[in-house]
């Protein structure tokens, strides 16, 4: 095969081949020799000669000369003459064609036939010389033109066509129009070939509701972005949102913790439908100039009320549905209150405390004591409870049991009480206790602390490890009183009656208060075993010795008229 694809043969191409005279720019093909005829004529034979004259070769005398067409790179028909002579051989154009600026053959590129091609139709089939030859030029049948070598490219793969998908976009160019149009075929220029395209199925446009849903999604994202944007203006620099007035006729309890601010306090007021915004609760507090007293406790509010109205409400008294537990009260007095406050029977809130004692977290230590009035003694931790109609007593109650065993357990009493000489801290709740109802003043409570100890110690010879409380035998009467016969006391023989048994109660007989607690965990070292309360009420003297002792009580029957 040649370089252009056209197989060696004898015979030049016939002058009416479309490609004759089609020689490229390397040189003259040599002609071979190939028997073909033309208008049942042989085909005139050529000796196989060089391009341009080769100098170097011995020329043949004398010059042939023969007509034939060729075409230019642009697939132009051209007449020339092609001469054989004794120095050279060589082709001079006969006619020249232009075409958009044409080509005049005046350069480097000289036409020379080519050798024929066996799989080129034109070059393989007969045709009768000087016949006419169809132009296929120009048509869907035509070959392509040859190249020179510089501009020669690969064949493009059969693949879509990169402009098929394009479409305008149907935001700008509206909806409408045939949906099904096809792309007209097209030709490629420069190659003589037509080819046409496939029918390709454009896009669907969109039409005027896919204009509408970009306009809502971006009508949403502004709605958006200027919602928030207000939202944040308003938690910036507008006032929070807050009813008017002083509320509706529905009332609620609402319950708030030991140690709750503002912000905690106003998240459940707003909870509870009393105020509209935490804000304006922290707000109005804040305007208050004694709303940082607001204390714990339970709260009987009306619902939507203004947060200043709520301010002002909580501060006032009347508004708390609580119940106190006092330093050294006893447990029946805290269930009568706890009674009174839900608006139940009365009796109701003992029988719980004694039927489900085990079950309101007691710690580990308290629950295993026998003989006790009640199981609950001492772990009633005075303070400020929340109890309100609707509220069940056992709720009550696990709120001043959780309260005493977090207190106790704060101060370590299982470990202090093996230092003081006792067993264990049910012991120092109960000497706590004894120090709570007999101690006077805070400055009592230390030297009453001291006379619990010196007592019960096994060396005490004054009083032979009795306690000789009257307070303990109040307890066991469920009385508060001071003069107590020695028959009567001598005479009965409870395990709470100190007078006939010796060392501290079965349990505590009310529920001490911290400055009480700390007294017992720290008493003085003074010597003290006696006091007498020589004023009857307040004021508390103490002694060392049994003969100090008569003196101070003879100063307490002067003072009381005995």
């Amino acid at each position: 095969m040649t370089e252009y694809g056209r197989g060696p043969g004898s015979e030049p191409w016939h002058p009416e081949d479309p490609l004759y005279g089609d020689g490229g720019w390397e040189g003259q093909q040599a002609h071979v020799g190939h028997q073909s005829a033309y208008g049942g004529q042989p085909q005139q034979q050529y000796p196989q000669q060089p391009q341009y004259g080769d100098w170097t070769q011995e020329q043949q005398p004398g010059y042939d000369q023969q007509q034939y067409q060729y075409y230019d790179e642009q697939g132009h028909q051209h007449q020339g003459q092609q001469y054989a002579g004794q120095d050279q051989q060589y082709t001079v154009p006969t006619q020249q064609q232009y075409h958009q600026g044409g080509w005049d053959a005046t350069g480097t590129h000289g036409h020379v036939p080519y050798a024929a091609d066996p799989g080129d139709p034109y070059g393989q089939q007969p045709v009768a010389y000087g016949g006419e030859q169809p132009d296929f030029y120009g048509t869907e049948d035509a070959y392509p033109p040859p190249q020179p070598p510089g501009r020669r490219r690969p064949e493009p793969a059969p693949g879509p066509d990169p402009g098929a998908d394009e479409e305008e976009h149907a935001f700008f160019a509206g909806g409408g129009g045939d949906e099904d149009a096809e792309d007209e075929a097209v030709s490629r220029s420069g190659r003589g070939e037509r080819r046409g395209k496939k029918p390709v199925k454009s896009k669907k446009r969109r039409t005027g509701c896919a204009c509408m849903v970009v306009v809502l999604v971006f009508g949403g994202g502004l709605g958006t972005v200027g919602y928030f944007g207000y939202k944040f203006y308003q938690n910036r620099f507008g006032a929070a949102p807050d009813y008017a007035g002083d509320g509706i006729n529905e009332t609620v309890t609402v319950e708030i913790p030991k140690g709750a601010g503002g912000w905690e306090i106003g998240r459940r007021l707003k909870a509870a439908g009393v105020v509209k915004s935490a804000d304006a609760f922290v707000h109005a507090q804040g305007q208050n100039s004694k709303g940082d007293q607001i204390q714990a406790g339970a709260y009987l509010l009306k619902k939507e009320m203004s947060a200043a109205s709520a301010v002002q409400l909580m501060l006032d008294p009347r508004s708390q549905s609580n119940v106190l537990v006092k330093p050294g009260e006893r447990n029946a007095e805290v269930y009568q209150a706890i009674d009174k406050q839900l608006g139940i029977a009365s009796g109701t809130t003992r029988k719980v405390a004694k039927g489900q004692y085990k079950t309101l977290g007691l710690p580990s230590w308290g629950r295993s004591i026998s003989a006790v009035r009640d199981p609950l003694e001492g772990f009633l931790f005075p303070g400020t409870y929340p109890a309100a109609k609707g509220m069940k007593p056992d709720a009550i109650l696990k709120q001043m049991v959780a309260q005493a065993k977090e207190k106790y357990a704060a101060y370590g009493l299982t470990t202090k009480a093996r230092a003081l000489g006792l067993d264990n801290a049910f012991q120092l709740v109960t000497v706590a206790s004894l120090v709570q109802a007999e101690g006077k003043t805070h400055d009592d409570f230390r030297k009453m602390a001291e006379v619990v100890y010196n007592r019960l110690k096994p060396s005490n010879t004054e009083t032979n490890q009795l306690l000789q409380f009257d307070s303990t035998y109040n307890y066991l009467k469920g009385t508060s009183n001071i003069h107590i016969s020695e028959k009567e006391i001598n005479s009965n023989r409870n395990p709470y009656n100190t007078y006939t048994n010796k060392g501290l109660p079965p349990g505590p007989i009310g529920n001490p208060g911290e400055d009480a607690l700390r007294a017992a965990l720290n008493p003085t070292h003074d010597g003290w075993i006696y006091f007498v309360a020589t004023d009857g009420t307040t004021n508390t003297e103490f002694a060392k010795t049994y003969e100090e002792f008569k003196q101070l009580k003879d100063k307490f029957n002067a003072t009381s008229g005995n």
